[in-house]
């Protein structure tokens, strides 16, 4: 019930904005507006005041603002108030405003979820620089080493770790190529991400691509079990993680995961920083249940930020600019065959996240309202007929033209766009049922 219901917020919330940048615009130039609604298909609950009606409908997969002579085969009267009676450039305001809203919902909410401040990893935001090569992963494959920057990944340019780790997490089982700058010099290798199931507490999987590399950053120790080995090892609270009997550490999690592939009562050798120095200590784990424990707390290597209202909408723009980028790059990258399809998703993977979003808080759930609404925007410009995009498209042409197109020509173009939607809405609804491991279990070919 909490997935449908935050499912239904989330998409209530998207739809709503943008339909009312449609709505909001239309009335400011004196376009009647017929239908206001939430939803598609068999209205369940309607409103008129004045010339429009307000609705909620059955199927909540959208909505629309129906406006008097807005689709070229509507009677046209030649009423001043109709959509086809106002000029170019006022069509494209109201068209425009819709995908503008949501864009700008995304900038509001991102700035109110900054202001709250955040504690994020330290790495994120830093040049890719490769701290360690996980053995036998792709990146040892390809040859890449410690000490390399990398600069590109496929098509996408990568500037920090963020967009290195969104570029692997699109293109699992793709043979790519990556630039490195190592001593100075760029070098190109090819390699090829290995596929990873990424699980949500709802048992929903999906599938990332991943190359085994790690940023140059250790977690570090916090605190103690009282009279558990690792308070009497030697360590101590503030000493920096560098090894595990040898391996390399980057990541926390990574140190309970190699403890507990430890067997209880061997001796494990820590390689520890403390103060510039290193040193090696000895300590011998302990069995509790099926994990293998020593009594010891760490953490990433995190910042912390609390920004002024100012500062916070300044980020959010700019971070809006950013993603703006990386999901242009991805939907290019769809496109050309580069990404995999099945990181696209549906309204079952959307009520997924929604679920899982809305049980970790408000905060995760606003945060997935951001992103959503700014692919939402993104898309909806794309220069497909149907869309929002596609009709600003079709003007263009035309204003450049210095001719309309006729009634028939418009409707086939509208016709290859509603193919093109309905293709797109098949595979993210198929990705979306194959990410449901008891549905994967039905379908023979998978």
């Amino acid at each position: 019930m909490t997935t449908l219901l935050s499912f239904l917020f989330v998409l209530g919330v998207l739809v709503f904005i943008h339909e009312l940048g449609h709505f909001l615009l239309a009335r400011w130039h004196g376009v009647r507006v017929l239908t206001f609604s939430l939803g598609f298909g068999p209205k369940l609950l309607k409103v008129q005041r004045g010339d429009t009606e307000y609705c909620i409908s059955a199927i909540p997969l959208g909505g629309y603002v129906k406006m008097a002579g807005e689709n070229p085969d509507d009677p046209q009267t030649g009423a001043d108030d109709e959509f086809m009676a106002k000029s170019k450039w006022q069509r494209f305001q109201i068209l425009i405003a819709g995908p503008a809203m949501n864009i700008l919902l995304a900038v509001v909410l991102l700035a109110a979820i900054l202001m709250r401040g955040a504690e994020v990893p330290a790495y994120l935001d830093q040049p890719a620089l490769v701290g360690a090569v996980q053995a036998g992963s792709p990146a040892e494959r390809a040859g890449l080493q410690p000490g390399d920057t990398i600069t590109k990944f496929g098509t996408a340019d990568v500037r920090t770790w963020e967009h290195l780790d969104m570029a692997v997490a699109a293109r699992p089982e793709r043979e790519v190529e990556v630039v490195v700058v190592r001593n100075g010099q760029a070098q190109r290798l090819k390699i090829r991400p290995d596929l990873t199931e990424l699980r949500t507490r709802n048992d929903a999987r999906f599938e990332i691509g991943t190359i085994g590399v790690m940023p140059d950053i250790y977690p570090r120790i916090t605190s103690f079990v009282p009279g558990k080995p690792a308070e009497s090892s030697g360590l101590k609270a503030g000493d920096e993680i560098r090894a595990i009997d040898g391996e390399r550490m980057a990541f926390y999690s990574q140190v309970l995961q190699t403890l507990s592939q430890k067997p209880a009562d061997r001796p494990i050798v820590f390689t520890v920083r403390r103060e510039g120095v290193d040193q090696t200590i000895s300590v011998t784990p302990y069995r509790e249940g099926d994990r293998t424990l020593i009594g010891m707390y760490g953490r990433d290597a995190t910042v912390s930020f609390t920004p002024s209202p100012i500062d916070a909408v300044v980020m959010s723009v700019e971070r809006n600019i950013e993603m703006s980028g990386l999901i242009l790059g991805t939907l290019k990258d769809l496109v050309t065959g580069e990404a995999s399809p099945k990181q696209l998703m549906g309204p079952v993977g959307i009520a997924q996240l929604s679920g899982e979003s809305a049980q970790a808080g408000w905060i995760a759930l606003l945060g997935l309202m951001a992103s959503i609404s700014l692919n939402l925007g993104l898309l909806n410009l794309m220069p497909i007929p149907v869309l929002d995009g596609g009709h600003i498209f079709i003007m263009a042409i035309e204003t450049i033209s210095r001719r309309d197109f006729s009634l028939q020509m418009k409707e086939k173009m509208l016709f290859v766009g509603f193919v093109l939607l309905m293709t797109l809405m098949v595979t993210v609804v198929y990705n979306d049922l194959t990410r449901i491991t008891w549905i994967e279990n039905l379908m023979p070919w998978r």
